[in-house]
């Protein structure tokens, strides 16, 4: 244990060398409270009962761990590829209760509790696809699994129904100066589509105060995530950035409590 505490904080310890360095780390600071003063959400509107969402844009399934200039918006990654559609849904905020039911794993209850559907444009066909899904214990019918596994089991079809009314969507707003200080920014939008109104908006930032070191293992745009404003309310410490996205739209997009996942018995 020790030594894992120790190899820690070798990864996030901010080492310098130099006066320069120090003073380049002042700047940094700086230029971080100057952005942050700018940063927060603003919500100017709630809706009731909604069942799905339209995702404008979908996460890279690869992460950036230490790419300084590339403008992949590293704040608001929590989830990659399928797996970001996954945690808008129903059965994604249920997999964790039917888990703890079943096999007396301990369970934080969460406030949010996902959408019935997602839509969203399959990068496979180019098509726009209603994505749902359920809980499913598939060692009921496959002697691989024990019978008290769980999973979710997302299906997606091609979608001719009306897209639903309200979007979700990111862009990073980092500027070069930023980037050479290690800063990274990101908007998350709520759009209504019927009146092109963006209803709500998140503005944050985050910085690694290493500037970028990779020594002993780090990764610079992980480990910034510890040193955000605002900062990330995700049920792990271990892991700020987890489910953010969801948690932020729930707050602008209440679910409809009854629709949604169900456990496949």
């Amino acid at each position: 244990m020790k030594k894992f505490v120790f190899l820690l904080i070798l990864s996030s310890w901010p080492f310098y060398s130099s006066g320069s360095e120090l003073q380049a780390l002042e700047v940094a600071r700086a230029l971080f409270q100057k952005r942050c003063a700018g940063a927060g959400e603003r919500i100017h509107k709630t809706v009731k009962d909604v069942d799905g969402v339209l995702l404008l844009k979908l996460r890279p399934e690869t992460i950036n761990y230490s790419n300084q200039f590339s403008l992949d918006e590293p704040y608001g990654r929590d989830f990659s590829g399928p797996d970001y559609i996954v945690s808008f849904l129903k059965a994604h905020h249920e997999l964790p209760v039917v888990m703890a039911r079943l096999g007396g794993y301990a369970h934080t209850p969460r406030k949010q509790i996902g959408y019935a559907y997602v839509d969203a444009i399959n990068p496979a066909d180019g098509k726009r696809h209603r994505y749902t899904a359920v809980v499913e214990q598939p060692g009921k019918t496959d002697a691989r699994y024990i019978v008290d596994y769980a999973r979710v089991s997302m299906t997606s079809v091609p979608s001719s129904d009306p897209p639903p009314r309200y979007g979700v969507t990111f862009e990073d707003i980092s500027t070069v100066e930023d980037r050479k200080y290690w800063i990274a920014g990101s908007s998350l939008k709520v759009l209504d589509l019927l009146s092109n109104e963006v209803i709500a908006e998140r503005v944050g930032y985050m910085m690694d105060l290493a500037q970028g070191k990779t020594g002993g293992g780090r990764s610079p745009w992980l480990i910034a995530a510890h040193h955000a404003c605002p900062a990330f309310d995700g049920a792990n410490p271990k892991v700020p950035q987890g489910g953010q996205t969801d948690i932020f739209v729930e707050k602008v997009l209440l679910p409809r409590a009854e629709s949604g996942a169900t456990l496949v018995e």
